[in-house]
């Protein structure tokens, strides 16, 4: 009898040291972390977004040292198109990523999937030296024009091209990152380039002038993100994941809280963009609602006019649907578990609040 207790015992030690070797091994050791895009002089810090902070505040490297796993972010200057590169060789987990890029990778056949939004209405800037002749966007007909190819500066330049009556095959394109068209726009060698915010400081400088913004034109031309992971990466690590999605959704709501924004700007202003210019970026914007995490009707309707100009600018293939491709389970509980369901409005396909 205690023979078989003896037994009965240690079959049970066995089983449990099993099983938490299974556990363990259920925890990846290293999550890695992408983010299209590097600060000025390629510092490896960027702003703008509730998902950067939770880099500038160390608040996901934070909630998983204590299990031992390491957070790893990586910058990528080559934006978009650099990432994608990465995902399609196994070398990211989760990032951010603009409508482009993550239409471009999930056409392309990238194992992917849209767990949340990552911010609302980005708007852009078309940037041209400080005594250029041109005055607005019809103004750039044979006009050598940088962008990101590849990257949403390159879609939002391709929708504001048509609503003023050109198109990319109307302009000189040239792609560039945005160290080299700043240079570029320093010295001449282009005519113009369409960006975010970091362009400002060279108007500030007196280097360059803006001639057109998104801000208070059409609602269609800014550009939006997501908060993307491969399926491999759900699929085999949920726990984590929804750890992320709980993380992101509490910075959203933090940088929604006007008493914080003037740390936000200032945690943003680590990547090189001065504060004066995220401050400008944000006048007159409802900054809770651009960085609501909700993958509601506005945001899918976003991502499927994305994925249909995508194909009209020749920019992609093939299309895909926008709503199998979304996963929700990982936000809403997220929402639930922080008492944050209602925090942000939800908005119908014209962005305009439902009910």
């Amino acid at each position: 009898m205690q023979r078989r207790q003896f037994l009965g015992g240690a079959a049970a030690a066995v089983s449990a040291a099993l099983i938490g070797g299974r556990a363990r091994a259920a925890a990846p050791s290293v999550i890695r972390v992408g983010v299209p895009g590097v600060g000025v002089g390629n510092r490896p810090v960027t702003g703008g977004s509730f998902f950067s902070l939770l880099h500038l505040q160390g608040t996901l490297a934070e909630e998983f040292k204590k299990d031992g796993i390491e957070v790893k972010w990586n910058f990528f200057r080559g934006a978009g198109p650099a990432v994608n590169e990465a995902v399609a060789n196994n070398l990211l987990d989760i990032w951010t990523h603009g409508h482009l890029p993550s239409v471009v990778g999930r056409a392309s056949g990238l194992k992917t999937r849209l767990l949340a939004s990552a911010s609302r209405r980005g708007h852009a800037y078309l940037v041209v030296p400080a005594d250029s002749p041109i005055t607005g966007v019809k103004d750039l007909r044979g006009k050598k024009v940088a962008f990101q190819k590849g990257t949403a500066s390159q879609l939002s330049a391709n929708r504001i091209l048509e609503g003023h009556g050109l198109s990319e095959k109307d302009i000189r394109s040239i792609s560039m990152d945005a160290s080299t068209a700043k240079a570029a726009i320093a010295t001449k060698d282009i005519d113009a380039v369409f960006g975010g915010t970091d362009y400002l400081s060279l108007r500030d400088q007196g280097i360059a002038k803006v001639v057109y913004t998104t801000k208070g034109d059409s609602p269609t031309y800014p550009s939006n993100s997501g908060i993307i992971a491969r399926e491999d990466f759900i699929n085999e690590y949920p726990d984590v994941v929804q750890k992320i999605i709980t993380l992101a959704v509490k910075s959203a709501s933090w940088l929604a809280d006007e008493k914080n924004r003037t740390q936000a700007f200032q945690l943003w202003s680590k990547s090189g963009t001065p504060f004066a210019n995220y401050k400008e970026a944000q006048q007159g914007e409802d900054m809770k609602q651009n960085a609501s995490p909700l993958l509601d009707e506005y945001a899918i309707a976003r991502y499927k006019s994305a994925v249909a100009d995508s194909k009209k600018y020749g920019l992609i293939r093939s299309t895909f649907e926008v709503e199998p491709w979304t996963d929700r389970r990982f936000l809403n509980r997220a929402l639930k578990d922080t008492g944050l369901e209602r925090f942000w409005a939800e908005w119908d396909a014209n962005g305009k609040p439902k009910g």
